[in-house]
Protein backbone atom coordinates (compact mmCIF):
# COMPACT_ATOMS: atom_id res chain seq x y z
CA UNK A 1 0.00 0.00 0.00
CA UNK A 2 2.80 2.54 0.35
CA UNK A 3 2.31 3.96 -3.36
CA UNK A 4 -0.55 5.59 -1.76
CA UNK A 5 2.18 7.51 -0.23
CA UNK A 6 3.34 10.72 -2.06
CA UNK A 7 6.91 10.49 -0.48
CA UNK A 8 7.51 14.05 -2.37
CA UNK A 9 5.77 15.55 -0.23
CA UNK A 10 8.43 14.99 2.40
CA UNK A 11 11.33 16.09 0.90
CA UNK A 12 12.88 19.34 2.49
CA UNK A 13 15.21 21.99 0.49
CA UNK A 14 18.41 23.99 2.14
CA UNK A 15 15.72 26.93 3.12
CA UNK A 16 13.50 24.74 5.68
CA UNK A 17 16.21 22.38 7.02
CA UNK A 18 17.70 26.22 9.07
CA UNK A 19 21.02 27.35 10.04
CA UNK A 20 23.96 24.43 9.62
CA UNK A 21 27.00 26.40 9.54
CA UNK A 22 27.47 26.66 5.66
CA UNK A 23 26.00 22.61 5.54
CA UNK A 24 22.66 23.09 4.70
CA UNK A 25 22.60 21.49 1.49
CA UNK A 26 24.55 19.04 3.31
CA UNK A 27 21.86 18.30 5.72
CA UNK A 28 19.23 18.39 3.07
CA UNK A 29 20.35 15.94 1.42
CA UNK A 30 20.94 13.35 3.98
CA UNK A 31 17.64 14.33 5.37
CA UNK A 32 15.79 13.47 1.50
CA UNK A 33 18.03 10.23 1.19
CA UNK A 34 16.60 8.86 4.62
CA UNK A 35 12.99 9.88 3.30
CA UNK A 36 13.91 7.77 0.18
CA UNK A 37 15.50 5.09 1.78
CA UNK A 38 13.21 4.47 4.58
CA UNK A 39 10.74 4.37 1.56
CA UNK A 40 12.16 1.86 -0.43
CA UNK A 41 13.25 -0.43 2.45
CA UNK A 42 9.38 -0.45 3.44
CA UNK A 43 7.37 -3.61 2.82
CA UNK A 44 4.88 -2.68 -0.28
CA UNK A 45 2.28 -4.13 1.96
CA UNK A 46 3.03 -1.51 5.04
CA UNK A 47 -0.12 0.35 6.56
CA UNK A 48 -0.61 3.57 4.70
CA UNK A 49 -0.42 5.48 8.07
CA UNK A 50 1.80 3.50 9.69
CA UNK A 51 4.68 4.46 7.01
CA UNK A 52 3.08 8.24 7.46
CA UNK A 53 3.92 8.36 11.07
CA UNK A 54 7.92 6.83 9.99
CA UNK A 55 8.27 9.30 7.33
CA UNK A 56 6.95 12.26 9.98
CA UNK A 57 9.56 10.75 12.32
CA UNK A 58 12.45 11.25 10.31
CA UNK A 59 12.13 15.16 10.93
CA UNK A 60 11.44 14.80 14.62
CA UNK A 61 14.51 12.46 15.12
CA UNK A 62 16.62 14.00 12.94
CA UNK A 63 16.72 17.69 12.70
CA UNK A 64 18.09 18.22 15.85
CA UNK A 65 21.00 16.11 15.36
CA UNK A 66 24.67 17.47 15.05
CA UNK A 67 25.61 14.42 13.00
CA UNK A 68 22.71 14.99 10.78
CA UNK A 69 25.20 16.92 8.14
CA UNK A 70 27.88 14.10 8.54
CA UNK A 71 25.56 10.82 8.02
CA UNK A 72 27.18 8.47 5.14
CA UNK A 73 24.86 6.56 3.12
CA UNK A 74 25.79 3.62 5.15
CA UNK A 75 24.81 5.04 8.55
CA UNK A 76 21.18 6.10 6.49
CA UNK A 77 20.72 2.24 4.99
CA UNK A 78 21.15 1.54 9.04
CA UNK A 79 19.26 3.55 11.05
CA UNK A 80 16.27 3.41 8.22
CA UNK A 81 16.94 -0.14 9.03
CA UNK A 82 16.67 -0.10 12.30
CA UNK A 83 13.64 2.01 12.45
CA UNK A 84 11.46 -0.56 10.21
CA UNK A 85 12.82 -3.80 12.09
CA UNK A 86 11.90 -1.85 15.68
CA UNK A 87 8.86 0.35 14.24
CA UNK A 88 6.25 -0.41 17.02
CA UNK A 89 9.44 1.16 20.06
CA UNK A 90 9.44 4.18 17.69
CA UNK A 91 5.98 4.85 17.18
CA UNK A 92 5.30 4.95 20.77
CA UNK A 93 8.04 6.81 21.88
CA UNK A 94 8.04 9.63 19.60
CA UNK A 95 3.92 9.48 18.37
Amino acid sequence: MKEFVVIYDFLVSEEVVGDWDGEEEQVAENINEIYHTLYQLAEEDIDVEELTQLLELVWEHWIGQPALAELEHEDIYDWCRHLLENRDQYLEQYL
